[in-house]
């Protein structure tokens, strides 16, 4: 059974509603914000069905914490933040994460840039979920997210250089993936040949 919302309330409205537990307005809020934050989802898993436990976790957090909402920034940031931490919280529990240790000075031969602008984004989207746990968490947090490397150590409690290393490699794993995926675009072998 559908229900019928009233398009026109406002967020302050919605919030409120949720806040008294009022389903019209669980249902308009999940509605508004589902798509996008099941991409944030997808970013952090490796699988379809993964997102979606995320997903539902994340908006069950989301409803029993709206209340604390205090309007100091969007109301999407404040969402996108429970769902964030969520995943991180999710994965940490589930697996090791950072079996990447801090190391000196890690240099690694880049592929071209700007194959990544030509890939279809869904094609993207797989490249980065093949990335082991550890990769993909710190990728996502420092390129998607914007966090610096030393809010991404405090969040994942490891170093800043650890952050850094692995950065650095989940990129240099992405560009590898995008060039086998794309042989004939002229990427820099350079780095393979040397191997």
């Amino acid at each position: 059974m559908q229900t019928s919302i009233k398009p026109t309330y406002t967020e302050a409205e919605i919030i409120e509603g949720c806040i008294k537990g009022e389903r019209k307005f669980q249902e308009l809020l999940y509605h508004t914000f589902s798509s996008k934050m099941f991409a944030v989802c997808l970013r952090y898993s490796n699988e379809y069905a993964g997102a979606e436990d995320l997903l539902q976790d994340g908006f069950i957090k989301v409803f029993k914490n709206i209340d604390k909402f205090r309007s100091e920034g969007s109301f999407e940031g404040w969402i996108r933040r429970i769902f964030v931490n969520n995943s991180i919280e999710y994965f940490r529990k589930k697996a090791n994460l950072y079996v990447v240790q801090e190391t000196e000075a890690l240099t690694y031969e880049y592929y071209d840039d700007n194959a990544i602008q030509k890939l279809m984004k869904e094609d993207l989207m797989k490249i980065i979920q093949s990335l082991s746990t550890g990769y993909r968490t710190i990728f996502n947090l420092y390129v998607i997210e914007g966090y610096s490397h030393k809010e991404i150590g405090e969040m994942l409690n490891i170093t800043e250089g650890t952050s850094k290393s692995q950065l650095a490699r989940a990129r240099y794993l992405l560009q590898k993936k995008v060039a086998e995926a794309m042989p004939n675009m002229g990427f820099n072998r350079a780095s393979e040949e040397a191997k």
